[in-house]
């Protein structure tokens, strides 16, 4: 891991979205670790490959003929050859420095599959909320680990590990967009690969304004999809159930249950669950957030009635 070269190299996917792409890549191919960056186009109609080969001819292309979501990812890893992969957004990049310090802690910690690095929001740098249930992860934290382990993270800061992340098998071809990392943080732990919260390792975000409500079913449907692929039958069919009694009044669970309908037989038709001391962690996890949904909900009752 130690060869010539740059470490870590990014990988960033984008879609028709030139000029946020443009300001991503002014960042990245500034930073002085000096990583070399693949852009994965999903089949952009926009002026993005155009843009990128006049303003940025170092930076790499390559054109999707169609929208792949999360598996563009998976083209960009196999197709950079340094050991150590960052992904980014279209709206994200890492700070200066951050990508060394992530080479140093995956150099450092041979079992450490992947890490999750801290992401901050805006021209405030507002921390993201999800860094401080990363940091109290029920999963705990092993001694061969820089950090707590986790099962989740954002891909927008995440460094991983490139042999890890192709043995795995990448970004699941039923999750494109909206919660992938999850399952792929299953399988890497199934391997025995391990995750850790590394907050000195910092992305940046500038986050677009997308529709809710299409965001919400797709985050909606991905996180039952990957129960029904990973996690025991009873588990799924009660999500499933829940979901099946809030379509009868929501529209939001309405779209949500006709794309979980439509990937479920490929679903089952996958299916591998998790071995169980990953299951009896994942359960953990499922507790915490279960736990946050509780406190934020009496928190927006008391704003209410306040």
């Amino acid at each position: 891991m130690n060869a010539p070269g740059p470490a870590v190299g990014v990988v960033v996917a984008t879609r028709d979205r030139a000029e946020r792409l443009a300001t991503a890549l002014e960042h990245l191919t500034a930073l002085p670790e000096r990583p070399p960056v693949v852009v994965v186009d999903n089949g952009s109609t926009d002026h993005t490959r155009a843009m990128v080969a006049e303003r940025y001819p170092h930076v790499r292309v390559l054109a999707q003929g169609d929208d792949r979501g999360a598996l563009a990812r998976n083209d960009g890893v196999r197709a950079i050859g340094t050991p150590y992969v960052a992904f980014s957004d279209d709206d994200s990049w890492w700070h200066p420095g951050a990508l060394a310090r992530a080479a140093t802690l995956l150099n450092g910690h041979p079992r450490l599959g992947a890490l999750a690095g801290q992401l901050r929001i805006g021209p405030a740098e507002r921390p993201d909320p999800r860094g401080a249930a990363l940091a109290a992860s029920p999963v705990g934290r092993a001694e061969d680990l820089p950090g707590p382990e986790v099962y989740d993270f954002l891909a927008c800061a995440a460094v991983v590990r490139r042999g890890a992340f192709l043995e795995a098998g990448g970004f699941h071809p039923l999750i494109l967009s909206g919660g992938e990392e999850t399952l792929l943080a299953y399988d890497l732990a199934a391997m025995g690969w391990g995750i850790s919260y590394c907050p000195e390792v910092v992305a940046h975000r500038e986050p677009a304004p997308s529709p809710a409500e299409e965001h919400t079913a797709a985050m909606r449907s991905n996180e039952l999809i990957g129960c029904w692929l990973r996690r025991p039958l009873p588990l799924a069919a009660r999500r499933t159930g829940a979901l099946l009694t809030e379509a009868g009044r929501d529209p939001v669970a309405r779209a949500a249950l006709r794309d979980l309908l439509a990937r479920l037989p490929a679903a089952l038709w996958l299916r591998r669950p998790l071995p169980p001391w990953i299951e009896e962690a994942a359960r953990r996890v499922d507790g915490q957030r279960a736990d946050e949904e509780l406190r934020r909900d009496e928190r927006q009752v008391a704003t209410h009635d306040g």
